[in-house]
């Protein structure tokens, strides 16, 4: 919709440039203002348009800091780019659990540890190095 309000106006905007005559436009000088009228009024209303949801044509500026942020977040490449940085995070995050499971000593020794599991090991395993080394 923007898009095309954008364009009717350029169009307007070069019809209506001085350098042509009045002979030369399809209609008069007042039936173009009412149009560019109308059309400015559709471009800044606050009903949401066909396929356009409830996001509103307002201009950028007007928007508080929270909205433009969460416009800018509602975006699919922001979308997209954090569940890329999400994905890096978690897989990191396992990566790391499977060498601390490495290091832990476990009977059975090929036993499946959950990750809370892991880590009460690891501080079970640490307070003990630290108590052979104490004594």
């Amino acid at each position: 919709m923007k898009y095309l309000c954008f364009r009717t106006k350029s169009k307007l905007k070069m019809m209506l440039s001085p350098e042509q005559t009045d002979s030369d436009l399809p209609w008069s000088q007042s039936d173009a203002e009412t149009m560019l009228n109308d059309i400015k009024v559709g471009c800044i209303t606050d009903e949401p348009m066909e396929g356009e949801g409830k996001t509103k044509s307002l201009a950028p500026q007007s928007l508080s800091r929270e909205e433009r942020r969460r416009r800018r977040r509602a975006t699919a490449k922001y979308r997209s780019a954090h569940a890329t940085r999400e994905r890096i995070r978690v897989e990191a995050f396992n990566v790391a659990f499977a060498e601390l499971r490495k290091l832990l000593p476990t009977l059975p020794p090929d036993k499946k540890l959950s990750k809370i599991e892991i880590l009460r090991l690891a501080i079970c395993y640490i307070s003990y190095l630290n108590h052979v080394l104490d004594v």
